[in-house]
């Protein structure tokens, strides 16, 4: 009788394959050919699909076959023992779920099929376990077989096997008693040897673990008559908290012809082979790197994650942005292969958002230690979980999503509970009451308002306003609910301070009617003091002090608070002297209130000597502070002290790096006032762009209205560079808005009363500028703050003096600035003495010029050096000596007007407005040597022969600044040293000596 179609035999008389084939290193798979490598075990089997696999086929293989050589080898030599020596094998392969036990047994029956064997399959289901024979009725009833053998197959099973009659029955097996299974098993074992003399059997079960007690007797039975039978019987097993048939198991792996072949996690270079092959990866072992992170070289999310992912994003981060994706299903089919006490353990790690333990799992499960334990482990085997937490966000987020929102509620419930007893801090009871919406238990309000506190602290205002918010529902006492609306109050003013403004009436009647208290008035003071209302704050003070302790830390806070009042009452600034033993400012001693030392610095900043330790401190203070858990308002401070010690270059380094700060990002009123004071720092140094975008900054993350009396700083910042920009009718745009009439009752109100009288200079309005000038000096008098770190006053009246060609008292005022007893930094010294050199006679005013240029040039200041270049060029013009020299100096200074973006400054420069015809302005080549304008000129001084020092003193510049444009020079050409520079740069150098003369006016 001819075989039957699918069943592997050959045609009636054709030869049977030769026995050599079986062991060859390359074997026949269904329409491919496959070469299996002779690496070490893990390495990936190399294949080539032919044209007629279809596609989908190609990548499933490609997947299985990774890292399985060794698996491979060894099934087919049981398989070659089977037809060659007539002795039978059975092989139980295992792995977690996703390793591709499935996918590899599908790719092994289709490869043995090709061969002479027949192959019989049949799924096990959990769903299905309860129906005896269920597993072997499939393997029978799914064979091509004969009819006569069809019917000798329907005559063998019982009646039991109807799978309709035993629905709803599970009982039913238990009614099977060995001496009705012993006569099937006799003719089952009879029928299937019938079928091996035809050719090698192959048994193929999959999830074997699900099958039916029934059908596992019947496939012992054939496993212990193996030794002389031509079968393979392969079956694929997952692992499980506690398997059902631990009999079946320990008896199969005693006997004397079986395996077991365990599948483990693809490694990285398994991944990187098979991305290269993924279309589209650009860098295979980078994505085999994050793909390995996210999945733990679990073939099923590998596979997924590739198949999600365009090359792009996997190269990007490793994840992709998408929801609901293919590896989210991944994921979750995954998840549901498990058991339901394994699957609560992957949303209880989701729920708890971080590493946990075991007992916490389980009393939060309600489950053994033993069992958490267990359903970590396999959760771990499957990639889905690293150590005690769920590997990757995106899995914890694919876990989630498939919760109900009340089955969430009620996981991040009992995670509070737990988390309680086990001493969890209050940031995560605090974050598991918001999410499951519950406040009854006694501990939760108290709880909530201390995570408050903490948020506060540490920059996350928003989740401070959720924990208070969810206090406020809990039933609590009026002192309790008194203290969540201070809180509450804070809350909304680092968010946004016009919200905060609903707020404050109800707290400031709460504390007429129940009294003073510090943490009341520390919240309700910044609030009062950021609207100018001075007063209020100082009375509160005043009624505080007659009840409050003196305990060091309430002493610091209390301390704290005179001195922010002291700093809004610049009236009486300077006789709030700093009490000793509250801090430390030496390094290494412990520091009581870090809050108190940034203030006082501040507060000594304007107040006292020298300005050295002032900015040593600052930057200790700095240095100490933590971006992660510290106060996000206590660098302000520190800044503000080097701002007005004259280091506004130490203050952009600082900003630069408090600015990415967590802390500062979540607090837009702080981060605001950073960028206040950034862009304040940058307008001293004359980069009149990038501090025009700071200060737009700062007033985009908190509205002109919002800022209260401390709109004076972002404002005159644009106000300032509006004008020195020549855009005067913006500078009028700035000066329209409304401004608190308390903003010039602070210190800030200086730089508006300044950046105001810089404007009408700029707009040749000299007598407005003056009375501007006088306010500042007036109120600066006043407030015994006669320091031109805070407004140089001085400075700006002779400016406006020597508009008006008052040349005397001009240089009265300059040398009242520059006099030995007041303390005056770099750039003030050097302002002044280019001032002084307008009022001196000629022959003096080189050498005060030069000076100026120097210090100015060590301050970075580029729109006052900019000034003195060209006053220094306008005189050297006028003595006898080299004219080169005048025209060197007037084209840097119009190059420094260019590149601070002091338009007006460098139109002044260049009669008409622009540059003459004759001389235009050589614009770096887009092409050749890839050099900017300031590279070139370096590079061309230095193919000349010039050295460092020549080529700074040549360009106004700094020997490191030199140094660093060489760096770049010798990186973009490919050189090592200035004599392989190109000689042709050389023709560049002309550049420098080329300069449109200026006209000498403006200040």
């Amino acid at each position: 009788m001819g075989r039957p179609s699918g069943s592997g035999d050959p045609p009636d008389g054709a030869a049977r394959p030769r026995p050599e084939a079986a062991v060859a290193v390359t074997h026949r798979f269904p329409a491919q050919d496959h070469v299996v490598s002779r690496n070490a075990p893990g390495a990936l089997l190399r294949h080539t699909v032919s044209s007629d696999r279809p596609p989908t086929h190609e990548k499933v293989y490609r997947v299985v076959l990774a890292q399985r050589e060794e698996q491979f080898r060894h099934i087919r030599t049981a398989f070659e023992d089977c037809r060659e020596q007539l002795r039978g094998h059975a092989a139980l392969i295992t792995g977690a779920v996703g390793s591709g036990k499935t996918t590899l047994l599908e790719a092994l029956t289709d490869d043995l099929s090709d061969e002479v064997a027949q192959v019989l399959r049949a799924v096990a289901s959990e769903a299905e376990r309860d129906i005896p024979f269920g597993v072997i009725g499939q393997l029978l009833h799914g064979a091509h077989l004969p009819e006569q053998a069809r019917q000798k197959v329907r005559d063998l099973l019982p009646e039991h096997t109807d799978v309709a009659r035993l629905s709803g029955r599970p009982s039913a097996v238990g009614r099977i008693s060995p001496v009705e299974q012993a006569p099937v098993l006799s003719r089952l074992f009879s029928t299937l040897s019938d079928l091996a003399r035809r050719g090698p059997l192959v048994l193929a079960v999959d999830d074997v673990q699900h099958a039916d007690s029934a059908s596992l007797q019947c496939l012992l039975y054939v496993i212990r008559r193996l030794r002389y039978s031509p079968m393979l019987v392969l079956m694929t097993e997952a692992p499980m908290l506690r398997l059902p048939h631990p009999q079946f198991r320990a008896e199969l792996l005693s006997q004397p012809h079986s395996s077991r072949i365990t599948l483990e996690p693809l490694t990285q270079d398994s991944l990187a082979l098979l991305a290269s092959a993924h279309p589209g990866t650009t860098d295979a072992r980078r994505t085999a790197e994050r793909v390995i992170a996210v999945t733990g070289g679990s073939p099923l999310l590998a596979r997924a994650l590739m198949d999600e992912l365009p090359a792009r994003h996997a190269e990007a981060d490793g994840t992709p942005p998408s929801r609901g994706g293919l590896f989210d299903q991944a994921v979750l089919g995954c998840l549901y292969r498990h058991e339901p006490q394994v699957r609560q353990v992957a949303q209880a790690l989701a729920v708890l958002g971080r590493a946990t333990t075991v007992d916490v799992l389980a009393a939060m499960l309600g489950t053994t230690h033993e069992s958490a334990l267990r359903a970590l482990h396999l959760l771990r085997v499957s990639g889905l979980v690293e150590g005690y937490e769920l590997r990757h966000p995106r899995i914890a987020r694919s876990v989630l999503g498939d919760l109900t929102a009340e089955h969430r509620r009620v996981l991040h419930s009992r995670a509070a509970e737990v988390l309680r007893h086990q001493e969890a801090g209050s940031n995560v009871l605090a974050g598991h009451l918001i999410a499951a919406d519950w406040v009854e238990g006694s501990w939760a309000a108290p709880t909530l308002q201390e995570a408050a506190v903490h948020a506060l602290a540490s920059g996350r205002p928003e989740f401070a306003g959720a924990c208070l918010r969810q206090a406020w529902r809990a039933e609590t006492d009026e002192e309790q609910r008194a203290g969540i609306e201070a809180l509450m109050l804070t809350a909304r003013w680092q968010t946004n301070p016009l919200s905060a403004e609903t707020y404050l009436p109800d707290l400031l009647e709460t504390i007429r009617e129940r009294g003073t208290s510090l943490p009341r008035v520390a919240s309700v003071l910044p609030p009062l003091l950021w609207q100018g209302r001075v007063g209020e704050a100082d009375d509160l003070l005043a009624q505080l002090e007659l009840d409050e302790g003196q305990d060091t830390e309430d002493a610091a806070e209390l301390r704290v608070l005179h001195l922010l009042v002291s700093l809004c009452r610049s009236e009486v600034l300077a006789d709030a002297h700093c009490t000793d033993g509250m801090y430390s400012g030496a390094s290494g001693t412990p520091v009581v209130s870090q809050r108190l030392e940034a203030v006082t610095v501040l507060h000594q900043a304007l107040t006292s000597n020298p300005y050295c330790d002032v900015v040593s401190r600052s930057e200790q203070i700095l240095r100490r502070h933590d971006g992660r858990t510290g106060a996000p308002g206590l660098p302000a401070g520190a800044l503000l002290a080097m701002l007005y010690a004259g280091r506004p270059d130490r203050v952009v380094a600082w900003t630069d790096t408090v600015l990415d700060e967590a802390g500062v990002r979540y607090a837009p009123v702080w981060q605001a006032v950073l960028e206040a004071i950034r862009g304040e720092a940058l307008l001293r140094l004359g980069d009149l762009g990038r501090a025009e975008q700071c200060a737009r900054s700062a007033l985009e993350l908190i509205t002109p209205q919002g800022w209260g009396v401390v709109v004076a700083g972002p404002l005159g910042t644009l106000i300032t560079c509006a004008a020195e920009s020549g855009r005067h009718h913006e500078a009028d745009m700035w000066l329209a808005l409304p401004t608190p009439v308390g903003m010039f009752q602070t210190p800030l109100g200086l730089h508006y009363l300044a950046a105001r009288g810089r404007y009408h200079l700029a707009a040749g309005q000299p007598d407005a500028a003056c009375e501007d000038f006088r306010q500042c000096a007036d109120l600066m008098e006043k407030w015994r703050l006669d320091i031109a770190g805070l407004v140089p006053w001085r400075l700006e009246l002779a400016r406006a003096q020597l508009r008006l060609d008052r040349r005397a008292e001009a240089a009265r005022l300059v040398q009242e600035e520059l006099s030995g007893d007041r303390r005056t930094d770099r750039r003030t010294r050097g302002r002044g003495l280019r001032l002084l050199a307008r009022t001196v006679a000629p022959e003096q005013r080189k050498r005060l010029l030069s000076e100026a240029v120097d210090l100015l040039q060590a301050c970075g200041d580029k729109v006052e050096l900019a000034r003195a270049l060209r006053d220094l060029g306008t005189v050297v013009q006028q003595l006898p000596g080299d004219p080169g020299q005048a025209q060197l100096l007037m084209r840097r200074a119009y190059q420094l007007a260019r590149e601070s973006g002091a338009q007006s400054l460098a139109n002044r420069l260049v009669p008409g407005g622009c540059l003459p015809e004759s001389e235009p302005e050589r614009d770096v080549p887009q092409s050749g040597y890839g050099l900017s304008k300031a590279e070139l000129r370096v590079a061309a001084l230095a193919s000349l022969g010039h050295t460092n020092r020549q080529i700074s003193t040549a360009l106004f510049i700094t020997v490191s600044t030199v140094e660093q444009h060489l760096t770049r020079v010798y990186r973009k050409l490919g050189v090592k040293r200035r004599a392989d520079l190109p000689a042709e740069l050389s023709v560049y150098a002309e550049d420098v000596g080329e300069m449109p003369r200026g006209d000498g006016h403006g200040f």
